[in-house]
This record gives structure tokens, C-alpha cells and sequence, in this order.
């Protein structure tokens, strides 16, 4: 009966989650998705348009990290059902609006209301699933952003056609509120509250404390913990950079019609969808063979192959790609980057995760995920400069760089210390 019990509550929060996350996402870019027609409407440059991604950047930072180091005293379920009304109510009242700086305040709010999405998800994951289908079910939740981002650009485009880009950012905000009433009522924070037995009953040591805990100083001078977060910044940044602005480079620099920019973004997020699936599942059968390591983790490898795959897949869209390109060898590109792009994204927080003391893994995806969005907050209104004064052929360029430079740093360092914080003499 318990066991039922489980795989009934698993499957109805799961989905709640991945239906609300899915709305968080699209709402997140329902901005890059309509930019187009916004622009037809209303005279923005590069760098008004890099101030308004940038403001919502900025607030997503913010609002994650504050999130991320409060969701053990928060309830995960209010934290995301809030969120996400907050988020559906901002865009409705983006839609009424005409100017840059309102654009960008508001758009600086809907980032604040983002922010609430993910860190209670990582914590209904970890309560409801056991530790072995960790990587697995966090990839694919992930994939809810696939999902939105991969439908999201034709959505808009299509409905571009007969509605307005207002009404298409009100009616997408008005499905957030509604949804977020019954993610209040679905998400159960964890077994215990719906009468079951918790999953992962907290380990003692002989003292009475948990053997896997360690103190904030310790914790925050683990060199893998800014190797990760330096290196999430990087993926992230130029990730972001890609989704936001590929679709202006190809139509505005590589003579490609405004159809062929969002179906490129689709594949890229189709892509996406199966790189955060193939990340998750291959690593966890990575760990299954080869266990956890004090020194090296066994996911290193997966995640290595696919940031070269970014910057292989980025250099061939950069040479490659021109007016009178084949539309399959772009859709191609795009799918490839995303694969690449988005494994290593779901990656860097399940091992933010599993590679932090006990007592620290809220607050060791939050600076991961803070450095993660500081990347994202270059990738606004410094990456649109760069075009603005250079081009779009250079500011792709500059990312591509500054994403092998990295790929390489991580090779070179893939067998440090990975358990972050204290480790007792005799494990090591």
C-alpha cells in the first residue's frame, strides 16, 4: 500500500512540477520570443534590448541565491506555487507597457519571481526520490525548459501571425496564475506530510551529528566548489548568449528569414531536451559502476565531452552557416549546441549537489547557480555591446573563445579533490 502510496504522489508532484516549471520557463523568455514583433511596434537598439534581458538576469541571480540558501526553512510548495503567480501577474502587466524603462523594471520583477522555481524543486527531488535516480529525474525535470523553449519560439511566431505580441504575453501569463493555484494544491513538500516514511533518513555519526557535515569556512575554500561555480558560469553565459540573441544573429547577419531564427531555437531546445536527458542518465550509470570518489567524479567525463561539443558545434554555426546555408545543417547546429549546452547545465547542479557536505547542499547549488547567473547577466547587455560596436560575427566569437579556454581549465583539472568541505583522515 505505502508503495502505491509513493508512486502516486511521485507521479502527480512530478508533473505539477514539470507543468509549472515548463510555464516558469516560457515566461521566462516569452520576451526573446516575441522581441521581433515587439520591435516592428515599438524602436529598441541592441542596447535596449540588452538592458531588459540583463535586468531580468540580474533579479534571477539574486532572487535563486536568496532562494537556494532559504529553501530547508521555506515550504518548497508555496515557494514555487508564489513564484509562480508572481511571474504570470508581471507579464500581464508587461504586455500594457510601451517603454524601456518599464519594460526593464518589470522585466527585472518577473527575474525576482523566477528565481522562486528551481531550488524548491531540487528539494522536493531529493525528499520524494531516492539518491540513485537523482541525476536521472533531475535531468528530467530539466527538460520542462526544453520543452518550452523548444515550442515556445514557433508558439509565438505562428501566433504572431493573427495576435498581437501583448496578447501573447497576457494570455501566457494568465495560464501561470491559474496553474499556480493547483501547484499549491498538488506539491506535497515531502512523504511524511501525505503520512508516509520519509526516503532518506538523516545518517548519525557515533557522536550524534552527521558524519557528512562541515563548517561554512570549510565549505566555502573547497577549490571544486569554485571550479564548478567558474565553470557553470561559463556554460551558462554562453548558453544564454546563444538562445538569446542566435536567433537576431541569424536573421540579421547570416540572411536567414525570421521563421528559419525560431525553428533554429526549436532545435536547439529539442536538442537541449535530449543532451539534459542523456547528461543525467549516463552519469548516474557512470556512478553506479564506478562509485563516488574523493578525488575526480566519475560524471566529469560526460560533461568534459559535451563543452567541447559546444565549442565545435558553436565554430561550425560561426564558419559554417550563410544565406544560402542547407536549413538542415543549421537546424542541425542548433540541436547539437543544445545537447551540449544543456547536459552540462543539469549536470553542474546535481554535482553542486552530491559533492557538497550534508549540511550545505542548498547553499552549494545556490553559489553555483548565482555564478551560473552572473554568466547570464553578461550575456545581455556587455554581450550586446560587443555586437553593437563589432558585430555579431565577433561577440560569437568571444563566447566560442572563452568557452574552449574553459572546456580545457576543466580537463586539466578533472581528478581534483571533488568532496567539498571537511573529509576525516581515514576516508582519505
Amino acid at each position: 500500500m505505502a508503495r502505491a502510496g509513493y508512486g502516486y504522489y511521485r507521479g502527480t508532484i512530478f508533473l505539477a512540477m514539470f507543468v509549472g516549471y515548463t510555464l516558469y520557463y516560457f515566461n521566462r523568455k516569452t520576451f526573446s520570443f516575441v522581441m521581433p514583433s515587439v520591435m516592428e511596434e515599438i524602436e529598441l537598439d541592441k542596447d535596449d534590448l540588452g538592458m531588459i534581458t540583463s535586468s531580468q538576469s540580474l533579479a534571477y541571480a539574486i532572487s535563486k541565491f536568496i532562494s537556494g540558501v532559504l529553501s530547508d526553512q521555506i515550504s518548497a510548495r508555496w515557494l514555487f506555487s508564489v513564484g509562480l503567480f508572481m511571474v504570470g501577474g508581471i507579464n500581464v502587466v508587461f504586455s500594457w507597457s510601451s517603454t524601456v524603462a518599464v519594460f526593464s523594471a518589470l522585466w527585472f520583477l518577473n527575474g525576482l519571481g523566477q528565481g522562486l522555481g528551481w531550488p524548491p524543486c531540487g528539494r522536493v527531488l531529493r525528499k520524494w526520490f531516492e539518491p540513485s535516480q537523482f541525476g536521472t529525474w533531475w535531468a528530467v525535470l530539466s527538460c520542462s525548459m526544453n520543452l518550452a523553449g523548444s515550442l515556445g519560439p514557433i508558439i509565438a511566431t505562428v501566433l504572431a501571425e493573427s495576435y498581437s505580441w501583448r496578447t501573447i504575453m497576457s494570455v501566457s501569463g494568465i495560464t501561470c496564475v491559474v496553474v499556480s493555484f493547483f501547484c499549491l494544491l498538488i506539491i506535497k513538500n515531502e512523504p511524511k506530510d501525505v503520512g508516509l516514511p520519509n526516503i532518506e533518513p538523516a545518517k548519525k555519526s557515533k557522536g550524534g551529528s552527521s558524519s557528512d557535515e562541515s563548517t561554512l569556512s570549510e565549505f566555502l575554500l573547497s577549490p571544486y566548489l569554485w571550479l564548478l561555480s567558474v565553470s557553470y558560469l561559463v556554460v551558462f553565459g554562453v548558453k544564454t548568449a546563444c538562445t538569446d540573441w542566435g536567433q537576431l544573429f541569424l536573421i540579421q547577419d547570416k540572411g536567414q528569414s525570421t521563421l528559419m531564427g525560431s525553428s533554429y531555437m526549436s532545435a536547439l531546445e529539442v536538442g537541449g531536451l535530449l543532451g539534459s536527458l542523456a547528461a543525467g542518465y549516463l552519469s548516474d550509470k557512470a556512478v553506479a559502476k564506478q562509485g563516488t570518489r574523493i578525488y575526480g567524479n566519475p560524471r566529469h567525463f560526460i560533461l568534459i565531452c559535451m563543452m567541447a561539443g559546444m565549442f565545435v558545434s558553436m565554430y561550425l554555426f560561426r564558419v559554417t552557416v550563410a544565406s544560402d546555408s542547407s536549413k538542415l545543417w543549421i537546424l542541425s547546429l542548433g540541436a547539437a549546441f543544445g545537447f551540449s549546452s544543456y547536459g552540462p547545465i543539469a549536470l553542474f547542479g546535481v554535482i553542486a549537489n552530491e559533492s557538497a557536505p550534508s549540511n550545505y547542499c542548498g547553499t552549494s547549488h545556490a553559489i553555483v547557480a548565482l555564478m551560473a547567473n552572473i554568466g547570464g547577466f553578461l550575456s545581455g547587455l556587455p554581450f550586446s555591446t560587443i555586437a553593437k560596436h563589432h558585430g555579431w560575427e565577433m561577440a560569437f566569437w568571444v563566447a566560442e573563445i572563452t568557452c574552449g579556454v574553459m572546456t580545457v581549465g576543466f580537463f586539466l583539472l578533472r581528478n581534483i579533490r571533488t568532496k567539498m568541505g571537511h573529509v576525516s583522515k581515514k576516508a582519505e
